[in-house]
């Protein structure tokens, strides 16, 4: 029995926010590294709303925002404690691995298996994303 208070008012999830020290550098790893998509470059009165996504899942994506402050500016590469910041799904996660290793970023803990498998890697500020692959 569902009740009133279990359905959610929402109607898709966003975008997270990522705390960058430099737009312009993470847009160079989130775009041309990863493959991820412009959804909306814009600066509006100084400030720059800069979205990427995953080709094909437009309402999605991460919000690559400039840290302002030091507390902001502490929180670079740090906002989740450790904790993976994302998880990025791929059906061939060797082909990930190369292209990681191709341009230099630091990767650990390759898994696979028949049920699928993950690979951990870092942004160029030491958030942690998982490349993980669902299916066999």
């Amino acid at each position: 029995m569902t009740s009133q208070h279990s359905r959610s008012p929402f109607s898709a999830l966003g975008r997270l926010t990522v705390l960058v020290d430099d737009p312009d550098d993470a847009l160079a790893f989130y775009r041309d590294v990863l493959g991820l998509r412009v959804l909306h470059d814009r600066t509006v009165d100084g400030y720059r709303y800069l979205h990427l996504g995953v080709p094909g899942q437009e309402g999605t994506g991460l919000w690559l925002m400039p840290a302002t402050g030091e507390e902001e500016r502490r929180l670079v590469g740090r906002q989740t404690g450790g904790q993976p910041l994302l998880v990025l799904y791929t059906d061939d996660l060797g082909t990930v691995a190369a292209r990681l290793r191709e341009h230099g970023v630091r990767m650990w803990d390759l898994r696979e298996g028949a049920d699928g498998g993950s690979l951990h890697f870092a942004d160029p500020y030491g958030n942690v994303i998982v490349a993980a692959r669902t299916h066999g």
